[in-house]
């Protein structure tokens, strides 16, 4: 079994990608981030045994953190908090988002800043390893004082209410939990509060986000070079020498990129001296659109890596000067900026694809491609629709795309005023994401289909693509639905089949 050991500070995209690719995982705590909940808890516990008001503790919440609550009621004040907060709506979160959120929730609770119990987060990391994963509605988090509703639906599930999946069937939480040999736990002073403050929701769609967004970028970079291949165009904006003048390290990325892919081409040396001067935009400037969504990917990642490793509570707890502070770590701008950034860049990133893909249907841009790149143009449509479908994703993203931060609702009787609408921000983007998936494959699909008609011989890394597209998806010779061929090679970008197909061939590619 996979062991993943949590310590508050150590976790990245690498070991939640880690964690995504095997189904049966065993994460624990580190005997630091142990040593140090337990000194957190031990405040909490004097605290409440002082009497003293301290919220979330001894107090209501938002507009009624001036309500004290007797010291008997305490634990029945953190379960009410989880059932009054569950009331999300709409689709559940995904299989891995959920998974995901399990294990950032966990790694903030391990920094030892929460108060709570050790009990606590061992078993929040047991329903990952016993694959009880709780029923999260995607919607109805505003983003502060973190993603409270979604969040609410995870601890229900800890707590034996609410709904839940187990072996991938939907079922009630207290059936899941005791088909997997677990209790419903007992929720401490301060222990509800300390689940859903945070925004390891928006941080969970993102990561996932992010993590996909890499494997697409080595597959659009493939399928901008098989473009070029089709429509022999010339290798020369891709030299390193220009990249340098402009030292953006996404760009130089990107070309060095496709400079790979496109060693050992016969088709693009043979066109070296043709009369064309020179490519349109969206071949020739791949580097500075490709490379620039990679710098701002990277940008987003860093974003992402630090709040992974934050606490996120209100109040925070300073065992050593023994101090329980109320702050605004929970709101999410940080990360609900970066990723309306991502948003941008990948709406973009398919808009080049896109016009990419009609520059290959048009036959008075294609270098001599038939007509919607097929035989018999008239009887048969060919890809003319799969272009109408990659125009209609990149419209759509450009709706998508709108910032989601700058929009703020007051909430709780204007005690949040302003809220950073982040969870927004990362359901956004993972929708942009997927849709520039579609594009993408459908330029893969568009450009396999052109090097068909090319007689001289790809790039080896192209060459790579191509099989294994061919592999998947037979030439089209006559009309037939794509709809299942754009799925096949979407996913064979997802699952990231296309980059260790190239990177077979050619060696280690930038992601």
């Amino acid at each position: 079994m996979k062991q993943i050991t949590l310590d508050g500070h150590g976790l990245s995209l690498e070991l939640v990608e880690e964690l995504v690719a095997h189904d049966s995982v065993r994460v624990v705590l580190s005997p630091e981030s142990r040593q140090r909940m337990q000194s957190a808890r031990d405040l909490v516990e004097a605290a409440v045994a002082s009497g003293r008001a301290v919220y979330g503790l001894t107090t209501g919440f938002g507009k009624f953190a001036q309500v004290a609550i007797d010291r008997a009621r305490l634990d029945e004040l953190q379960v009410n908090l989880i059932r009054s907060h569950a009331t999300g709506v709409g689709t559940p979160l995904p299989r891995e988002e959920t998974r995901v959120a399990l294990l950032l929730r966990a790694n903030a609770l391990a920094l030892g800043h929460s108060g709570v119990s050790i009990e606590c987060v061992e078993r929040l990391l047991l329903l990952l390893e016993k694959d009880v994963l709780p029923v999260v509605p995607e919607q109805g988090s505003v983003g502060a004082s973190g993603d409270l509703a979604p969040l609410a639906h995870m601890a229900l599930t800890l707590i034996g209410e609410g709904d839940a999946f187990h072996g991938g069937k939907h079922m009630s939480a207290a059936r899941a939990l005791g088909m997997a040999g677990l209790e419903p736990y007992k929720l401490g002073p301060k222990e509800g509060l300390a689940l859903i403050n945070g925004v390891q929701i928006s941080a969970a769609i993102g990561a996932m986000t992010c993590l996909r967004a890499r494997r697409l970028l080595v597959a659009v970079d493939t399928a901008g070079a098989m473009t070029l291949e089709a429509h022999r165009g010339s290798l020369t904006p891709f030299d390193a020498r220009i990249h340098a003048v402009r030292p953006h390290p996404g760009q130089a990325r990107t070309a060095s990129n496709v400079r790979a892919l496109l060693r050992d081409s016969t088709i693009l040396e043979s066109h070296k001296d043709c009369p064309r001067v020179q490519d349109c935009y969206s071949l020739r400037c791949m580097p500075q659109v490709h490379g620039a969504v990679r710098d701002v990917l990277d940008h987003v990642s860093i974003v992402l890596q630090r709040e992974m490793n934050s606490a996120t509570d209100n109040p925070l707890v300073f065992p050593e000067q023994g101090d329980v502070l109320s702050g605004g770590n929970f709101h999410g701008a940080p990360i609900g900026y970066a990723f309306d950034y991502l948003s941008l860049a990948l709406a973009d990133l398919a808009a080049i694809s896109e016009r990419r893909i009609e520059t290959m249907v048009d036959p008075g841009t294609s270098a001599g491609l038939p007509a919607f790149l097929v035989p018999e143009g008239g009887l048969h449509s060919g890809f003319m629709i799969p272009q109408v479908v990659a125009a209609s994703l990149v419209s759509e993203n450009k709706k998508l795309a709108h910032p989601a931060s700058v929009d703020s609702i007051p909430t709780s009787a204007n005690q949040e005023d302003h809220v950073s609408m982040c969870t927004i921000a990362a359901r956004y983007a993972a929708k942009i994401e997927r849709n520039t998936e579609l594009v993408v494959a459908i330029e893969l699909l568009c450009a396999a289909q052109g090097l068909d008609f090319v007689e001289d011989r790809p790039g080896k890394g192209v060459r790579a693509a191509h099989a294994l597209i061919r592999k998947h998806v037979d030439k089209l010779t006559r009309d037939r639905s794509l709809s299942a061929d754009i799925e096949k090679v979407r996913s064979l970008i997802e699952s990231g089949e296309i980059s260790r197909a190239v990177e077979d061939a050619v060696g280690p590619l930038a992601g």
